[in-house]
């Protein structure tokens, strides 16, 4: 299976109640689909995965399975801190069709599962038992856990995990992984400020949350890419830079839906807690936006 390209990570729509927004969520996908993204990571944590039932990661999984392009294709977010929820998640997605499964390091019992062998302990049991492939998450800035490149290089072995998404934004960690991991084993990235250079390492691709609210600028970072032109990959990596810190590290979720919101797509509030942007921050993502249109 080939993860080239250019992933988001999707938003999950809420309305004012809090409640799953499924007119929006078609809203998106019927916009999404007309571009070249490559496919949609469905309950990531983007998609504030964390604040969402069993139930309505299944529903959003059927949604987005019903309403995305023939030509895209579907992973689904479905690590949780346990291997038995995690399997049974994963299994629920194929179910539906999803072709691979984007799994999160465990990190709530921190002392002990931030060990190199805890972490592949959890990611072969799960492996083992999925009747579709793993790609392996890391986003140590959130889960207080960074799973080594040598413990990920030795995961590659593993017939059933064929990628990770390396969200830490560590050049020198992505470096070795793509010098270390077995060959056909697939090293993207989740940083949208490292694109460009990543690509030129030998990153397969990205899943990006920036992509939710700018596609177009991301895809032509990866056709810059494809088609040599480090000009034009240099400049659009120049040109995201500053609206990436906002929607990304500032502002995070909130700041993302107000960043689509602005660009045809439909945001929304977030989950409670988090709330929407603050007016100066809303004011900010404005300015960073106005040349980044969806």
């Amino acid at each position: 299976m080939k993860l080239q390209g250019i992933f988001p990570p999707i938003t999950t729509p809420f309305d004012h109640n809090g409640n799953l927004y499924a007119a929006k969520l078609q809203h998106n996908l019927e916009k999404w689909n007309r571009t070249t993204l490559s496919g949609y990571v469905v309950c990531g944590s983007t998609g504030e995965s964390v604040m969402l039932t069993a139930e309505e990661k299944v529903t959003l999984w059927e949604l987005v399975a019903k309403h995305a392009a023939a030509d895209k294709l579907l992973i689904a977010g479905t690590g949780v801190e346990s291997v038995r929820e995690t399997v049974c998640l994963t299994n629920r997605a194929a179910e539906m069709g999803y072709k691979a499964a984007m799994v999160r390091t465990p990190h709530y019992y921190k002392n002990l599962l931030h060990r190199a062998d805890a972490q592949m302990l959890y990611y072969r049991a799960v492996a083992d038992q999925s009747r579709i492939p793993l790609i392996i998450y890391n986003w140590p800035q959130t889960t207080g856990v960074d799973i080594p490149a040598e413990a990920v290089a030795q995961l590659s072995a593993h017939p059933n995990i064929i990628a990770v998404k390396e969200s830490s934004g560590n050049l020198e960690k992505v470096m070795q992984m793509l010098r270390e991991v077995q060959p056909g084993f697939q090293v993207l990235v989740g940083s949208a400020t490292t694109l460009w250079p990543s690509l030129l390492m030998g990153a397969c691709g990205a899943i990006l949350a920036f992509a939710n609210a700018a596609p177009y600028a991301t895809i032509a970072i990866w056709e810059a890419y494809r088609t040599r032109e480090e000009e034009a990959g240099r400049d659009w990596q120049n040109r995201i830079a500053p609206a990436v810190v906002l929607v990304t590290s500032r502002y995070g979720v909130p700041g993302l839906k107000y960043a689509m919101d602005l660009n045809g797509y439909y945001g929304g509030p977030p989950r409670l807690p988090l709330s929407v942007p603050p007016p100066a921050a809303k004011a900010e993502i404005e300015q960073a936006f106005q040349d980044l249109k969806g």
